[in-house]
């Protein structure tokens, strides 16, 4: 096939009604090529990160328990009902993880950096559906053609249904959640609104929506209720510890070295430390005349606002638990903003604590690639140098004592090089990896 012909096989594979509600992408005609390096590389991180989760987990316990620092279970409570931190508690719960992993990674001139990780993330099913389309034109995609729903289903052991319960606030991801549920089979896979609370015994439920939306969830209650009574299973487990971004900075506290070196081991505590952006979480608390923010030249958060444009490479970006802690919102690149934005948007995160608090991150740019998309109305290749995001996915079947995490697929966003903030958008080029 031309260039143009692949594209036109992929554009013609979209399912009818679309995978996102209101959203197109561009496309290219080949998959976007990692190298067999840094495939291996990235194939590799899952291993890392689902450690990560338990070593979040057991110094989690660990706080509550009192063998670690209380402030530690304290930073990731606050601004939490109540309620849910005693759900989270529970020995039903405590020791389940989520199942689903994706970081966003950042390519850069010296690597890549992994600016979040998501346990809640949408793109599984258009990753299925872009691995297995290009797949068909005879690509060798990373995790296979049907790697992406297969690991999926795998989360979910024998339940003999799964219930995907999906919010309002998520509900731009149902079309794809739909397909998905249709590939691996209507019968077993069933797509339900937030109102669904009638799962059978042994059933499954795969919880789509954030632990912020529950009050726009009618049925969590009653589908937390059977999940602790073990009536059915519930997968990522209501734990709100796993949904916040502060986790980073809580790993670069120079107080916790020691627990996290225990937790994770020297090698993978090592190989964090090489991928993750320095982070500080924004407590308006005063320090003391003769201290400093480790790795800042700063005795005080409000000095932020003085720093020059060229100064201000970090992002500042809420935590979670809030409807501005997923997709592009509530995050700021200080270089890209003006001294005033700046200004404003630090009085916002020092005025949000504690309930929603924000954290500061040292912003790595991403490299520069050569890319095109093809546009297929008008049979032209169209070139648009490009700054890229790699979305691995992997999931973690099994018991969460043994389990490990398998790549199902990796998707790569290619936005324009004028975007700062690299996110899907519709001039995006959206295309699966090779090696």
């Amino acid at each position: 096939m031309t260039d143009l012909e692949r594209a036109g096989h992929v554009v013609k594979s979209l399912p009818e009604g679309g995978l996102f509600a209101g959203m197109t992408w561009r496309t290219a005609a080949h998959p976007f090529s990692l190298g067999p390096r840094l495939a291996a590389e990235i194939e590799s991180l899952g291993r890392v990160f689902y450690q990560f989760y338990k070593a979040v987990n057991q110094l989690y316990r660990r706080s509550v328990e009192g063998g670690a620092p209380a402030w530690f279970a304290g930073l990731l409570d606050q601004g939490k009902p109540a309620e849910l931190v005693a759900l989270q508690r529970e020995s039903a719960f405590r020791n389940e993880l989520p199942r689903v992993l994706r970081p966003d990674i950042l390519l850069t001139e010296d690597g890549f950096i992994v600016s979040e990780l998501d346990s809640i993330p949408g793109g599984i099913g258009l990753t299925q559906w872009l691995n297995q389309t290009y797949a068909e034109l005879g690509d060798n995609v990373l995790g296979g053609a049907n790697g992406m729903q297969d690991g999926f289903a795998s989360i979910f052991g024998g339940a003999k249904r799964v219930h995907l319960v999906i919010s309002e606030e998520a509900s731009s991801y149902r079309p794809e959640m739909a397909w998905l549920a249709g590939r691996l089979g209507a019968e077993r896979f069933k797509i339900q609104e937030g109102g669904f609370e009638s799962p059978d015994r042994g059933d499954a439920i795969y919880r789509f929506f954030e632990l912020f939306d529950l009050a726009h969830v009618p049925s969590s209650t009653s589908l937390f209720r059977l999940a602790l009574e073990k009536q059915i299973s519930l997968t990522p487990p209501p734990r709100p510890i796993f949904e916040e971004k502060l986790l980073f900075a809580l790993f670069w506290n120079r107080h916790l070295r020691d627990l996290w070196r225990q937790e994770l081991g020297d090698t993978f505590y090592r190989r964090l430390q090489q991928i993750l952006p320095r982070s500080w979480i924004l407590d308006p608390t005063p320090l003391p005349p003769n201290a400093g923010y480790p790795g800042l030249e700063l005795t005080d958060w409000t000095q932020l606002k003085s720093l020059s444009q060229r100064e201000r490479n970090f992002i500042l970006k809420i935590s979670g638990f809030s409807p501005q802690a997923w997709g592009s919102r509530g995050v700021y690149l200080g270089s890209d903003l003006s001294t005033v934005d700046w200004s404003k948007a630090v009085d916002r995160a020092l005025g949000a604590w504690p309930d929603s608090p924000y954290i500061l991150q040292q912003f790595h740019k991403p490299r520069r690639f050569e890319s095109s998309f093809i546009e297929v109305n008008t049979s032209t290749e169209v070139p648009m140098p490009a700054r890229v995001r790699l979305c691995p996915y992997y999931f973690a079947a099994g018991n969460s004592d043994i389990a490990r995490s398998k790549l199902g697929g990796i998707l790569a966003t290619l936005n324009p090089v004028d975007k700062k903030i690299i996110h899907g958008m519709t001039d995006a080029i959206l295309v699966p990896c090779t090696a």
